[in-house]
């Protein structure tokens, strides 16, 4: 009664009975621009010349996740699409993005080691307002694809924030300051991935990070639907 919609032209999709589903249109399957190499050793961005080991935020500040990855550059038909997931209700998009994060990063996944997936958590108000959190619904897919646990309630957001988008580099490093809290005094976890859907400077990924290191995990990676690149265009 409801199929579901492709993630980037948003038109619905009809699959015979007898084939799989299709989660995307052919023709958009090309539309998004994935991050390849040369990219930040750190955080994952994308680089412009490959003798640059770190982006600009990471060369200036220490992180405390290991290392981060993400799937599609933050621009054009991801924008929208990300856009539409989140603030038109399209939550059937996270199939897709689930499918494709594992089919990049799965053996990556492999190789960290990783023994559970937090998504990063939206204040109590903002969920009540969205109805649902974006990144949860992407590590729930994720999670079904790997069989790697999710701890929706591991991380806890304690206080709302302004909208990180809104605020400059400093400001989005002090507006998140103690925003984020583990439900456990002590995590029994070695290698968590977190969960988000756009990275930009890195600074909710970094407090959360910092926030389950205090609490006794080993290591902690990030994995992002969509990031911006490091490196200024003309």
């Amino acid at each position: 009664m409801f199929p579901p919609r492709c993630p980037f032209c948003d038109r619905v999709l009809y699959t015979s009975i007898f084939a799989a589903q299709e989660l995307v249109c052919p023709s958009c399957k090309d539309r998004p621009e994935y991050v390849g190499e040369p990219v930040c050793k750190k955080c994952g961005k994308p680089l412009c010349d490959e003798r640059q080991e770190y982006c600009y935020d990471c060369s200036r500040h220490e992180r405390a996740f290991t290392q981060g990855k993400a799937l599609w550059v933050y621009q054009g038909a991801v924008k929208s699409s990300i856009y539409r997931f989140k603030y038109h209700d399209r939550q059937e998009y996270a199939r897709y993005y689930g499918k494709e994060l594992v089919r990049v990063y799965g053996k990556w996944m492999e190789r960290c080691r990783i023994d559970g997936i937090v998504p990063i958590p939206l204040s109590r108000k903002k969920q009540r307002q969205r109805g649902f959190n974006q990144a949860q619904r992407v590590a729930w897919e994720v999670s079904r694809q790997t069989g790697i646990p999710v701890f929706e309630r591991l991380l806890i957001r304690v206080r709302d924030t302004t909208a990180q988008k809104e605020l400059n580099d400093q400001q989005r490093k002090n507006n998140l300051k103690k925003a984020f809290k583990t439900e456990a005094n002590k995590v029994q976890l070695d290698h968590i991935l977190l969960i988000d859907d756009i990275y930009t400077t890195g600074s909710t990924m970094n407090e959360a990070a910092d926030e389950l290191m205090h609490s006794g995990v080993g290591e902690v990676y990030c994995l992002s639907i969509s990031i911006g690149r490091g490196y200024q265009e003309d």
